[in-house]
């Protein structure tokens, strides 16, 4: 019974260590550093509406209550998640309640904010304008992308970053000796470099490392009286963590920018980096598979035409062998792809053409370039006076047009000085002057 009622009664040691004075705050010293605005409006009780953004674990509601503290606000807080319209309009009669018989401000904790809809975001808006309450929403998506702009116009944006080893050994320490609410008091004892593989392995989240710390506690080895955490318990505990890998979040699109900018920046290195921290992530294999038949074509392009079909190989390879064989023909392809000669002037020639076509509109085919099955259409100029290049010279019917006659003649594909394309731009050059040479033919 008693052991029941103390289960009952049980919060994470995440939830007890949460600081409840900006000085216990760790981390987000460009935003808590002496003068730093965050900082200011919490010394000075300045509130505004506001939105965190960041990755988990860095104290998006911890700055939210210390904030309402601050300014002896009644703090609400609802979770995207859960919430539904009801929640919301319970949370605003409650802060207008609060307004009209207590005047006392309300600060209107959302976290995961960016899971609400439309709808659900623009309920906030009136309230947030005539300050019923000020809203304070987290999330680990770009608000940029996420929230309304009616919305994210109302809000200041502090951005918060990931904390660094050194924040999360302070963390550690915190929480080892901090009687009551902490471990301390437990004859917890953890090497140095025991500690140092919690922190790094907790990937900049404060509340992973002591979820981690507190199952590593309750498996500590009892040695004359005391309690040892071993390198051996931290490595058990941590041994299935994954880096971050959002796999609908920014750091998910950054990850993957970061892969396509390394093969067209040419460093197969790097390539090879980012391609591990995405699998080690967890991303699915024949996403980064399609992502290299697009960088074959809007890197690569024609200055090395194989590498189209060497990134459709890798793609066919993969769903041919499974996990790990075929990570390892990605990986191959990946490097070939950042060793290949770069052309984005396919590319470009392609955004140029579309940009064209819905410029211009529909223009007439040239009545030599249409189809002409019939006699009918025959009798109407369809095909006159066209010109089979195979019965030309070099297989090239000189000065003969094939842009519609209003468009004039254009030229979107520039081929660049590099791998194939060099042979490519030579040809051009060799043709391009006989077509635009034709009496009369203007230039685009």
């Amino acid at each position: 019974m008693e052991r029941a009622e103390q289960d009952f009664h049980y919060h994470p040691l995440a939830d007890r260590m949460r600081p409840a004075r900006l000085r216990e705050f760790i981390g987000q010293r460009h935003l808590l550093g002496l003068g730093k605005p965050l900082r200011r409006a919490i010394e000075e009780d300045r509130l505004h509406s506001m939105v965190f953004w960041g990755p988990p674990g860095t104290g998006k509601t911890t700055l939210a209550r210390l904030l309402a503290n601050a300014g002896n606000a009644q703090f609400i807080a609802l979770s995207a998640v859960l919430a539904g319209v009801k929640d919301i309009r319970d949370a605003i009669k409650r802060a207008k309640q609060a307004q009209h018989d207590e005047q006392c401000t309300t600060v209107l904790f959302v976290d995961e904010v960016h899971r609400f809809n439309k709808s659900q975001q623009d309920a906030f808006l009136p309230h947030v304008e005539d300050a019923t309450f000020f809203f304070i929403g987290a999330t680990t998506e770009n608000p940029s992308f996420e929230l309304n702009n009616a919305l994210l116009s109302r809000l200041r944006v502090y951005v918060l970053k990931r904390l660094v080893p050194e924040d999360l050994l302070k963390v550690i320490d915190r929480a080892m000796s901090s009687q009551g609410t902490g471990l301390g008091g437990q004859g917890l004892e953890m090497a140095a470099s025991s500690r140092l593989l919690l922190a790094e392995a907790a990937d900049g989240d404060a509340r992973r490392v002591l979820n981690l710390l507190e199952i590593a506690a309750d498996l500590a080895d009892e040695h004359n009286g005391r309690r040892i955490i071993t390198r051996e318990i931290i490595a058990e505990v941590t041994r299935d963590g994954l880096r971050r890998f959002d796999k609908s979040g920014d750091l998910y699109y950054d990850q993957i920018s970061a892969l396509h900018k390394s093969v067209r920046g040419s460093d197969p290195d790097a390539v090879l980096y980012w391609y591990c921290r995405m699998l080690d992530g967890g991303c699915d294999p024949l996403y980064i598979a399609r992502r290299l038949v697009r960088m074959a074509s809007e890197d690569i392009g024609n200055a090395d035409p194989r590498a189209l079909p060497l990134a459709l190989n890798a793609w066919d390879a993969y769903q041919r062998l499974g996990s790990p064989e075929g990570e390892l023909v990605i990986a191959q392809v990946l490097v070939y792809l950042a060793c290949a000669p770069k052309s984005n002037a396919l590319y470009t020639a392609y955004g140029k053409a579309r940009q064209d076509v819905r410029s211009f509109g529909t223009l007439e085919v040239p009545l030599h370039l249409r189809n002409a099955p019939t006699d009918l259409v025959k009798s109407m100029g369809h095909g006159k006076e066209y010109r089979y290049d195979h019965d030309e010279p070099d297989a090239y019917a000189a000065e003969q047009r094939y842009f519609p006659e209003e468009l004039g003649e254009r030229c979107y594909y520039d081929p660049v000085e590099r791998g194939l394309e060099i042979k490519i731009r030579e040809k051009l050059a060799r043709l391009r002057p006989h077509r635009y040479a034709k009496k009369n033919a203007h230039k685009g």
